[in-house]
């Protein structure tokens, strides 16, 4: 074990990939036209403005729960515990049917709520990075080595994600355009016309792989947590986001790299909202087994062991 003088830079690290995520989005968006781009109108300014919003408004406040657990329970104050419930409040408005309509990726008013509860959320981890607790970080060199493996494999799967965020194909890149396809032409499954295999801006894919990498970077400040119930909350929470976003992750590729290339019909359950389905139960089932196995605490007394700690080699923690 390894303790160090906190500074929450892993949260730091999460806010700036969603960061460097929504300045790619509003500068594609504002470049190209609509029809190189997915479910969108707008052009210019208002669509890569309008755009970023809705990235803002979905993934980056499914992200920023754990985020704000985490601050509040470094600051440990009233006030903050407060805030960071209101700014719980307002990303929890993203789950709201209707606000986040994937058929529609315009800008919504709705939508508003939810990049203001990222707003506020930014605004209290500085708050805790200058004013929280002292709590050095408990980890094993073999459990952050996991880490950045899984890390390193989400970086390769996420490849003509990046690419397509920040407006090009990857045909012709050596290796890379070998494995995916993304420029070429093909049938829009079940949609009745033709499109490029991975389209220009953003996808639900690179959300699955931001949500994924939050989960390894606050994996790690989670034991630190004091209030048992709240890292039993957050430690739920964080196991629940890592199965969403990899399901989400594992559509796109399958639909992008399988389905369109007809080696196969079938494809892996859309989960983006939440339902009373099959797919939605067997991710709850999975999150919970998750759970259990590696960020549970172990203890009694409010301290935080974890069983990945026990098994570092074994898990993302």
């Amino acid at each position: 074990m390894r303790a160090r003088a906190p500074n929450l830079w892993e949260a730091w690290v999460v806010w700036l990939l969603f960061g460097l995520a929504a300045l790619a989005v509003f500068e594609t968006y504002w470049r190209l036209p609509p029809a190189e781009l997915w479910k969108v109108t707008n052009s210019g300014f208002a669509g890569g403005a309008g755009r970023m919003l809705v990235f803002l408004s979905f993934s980056a406040a499914l992200a920023a729960p754990p985020v704000l657990a985490i601050a509040a329970d470094r600051l440990d104050r009233r006030l903050a515990t407060v805030l960071a419930s209101v700014a719980f409040a307002l990303c929890a408005t993203v789950a709201i049917p209707g606000v986040q309509t994937p058929s529609d990726l315009d800008p919504k008013w709705s939508q508003l709520a939810a990049v203001a509860g990222v707003v506020m959320s930014v605004l209290i981890t500085a708050w805790a990075t200058r004013r929280g607790r002292a709590e050095p970080t408990r980890t094993t060199v073999a459990g952050d080595r996991v880490r950045l493996a899984l890390a390193a494999l989400l970086l390769l799967l996420s490849a003509p994600y990046i690419a397509a965020e920040l407006g090009f194909f990857l045909d012709g890149v050596p290796l890379l355009g070998w494995i995916f396809q993304t420029g070429k032409v093909v049938p829009e499954p079940g949609a009745g016309y033709v499109h490029a295999a991975v389209h220009h801006g953003h996808h639900h894919g690179l959300d699955g792989v931001l949500l994924a990498v939050a989960v390894l970077l606050l994996s790690r400040l989670l034991p630190p947590i004091r209030h048992p119930r709240l890292r039993a909350t957050t430690g739920a929470y964080l196991s629940l986001m890592l199965v969403y976003g990899l399901t989400n992750l594992a559509n796109d590729l399958w639909i992008e790299q399988v389905v369109k290339r007809d080696w196969t019909d079938w494809q892996i359950p859309d989960v983006l909202q939440p339902s009373l389905s099959a797919a939605w139960a067997a991710m709850i089932f999975v999150a919970g087994i998750l759970y259990v196995i590696f960020f549970r605490s172990r203890d009694g007394d409010g301290k935080s062991t974890h069983a990945v700690e026990a098994h570092p080699a074994a898990s993302p923690r």
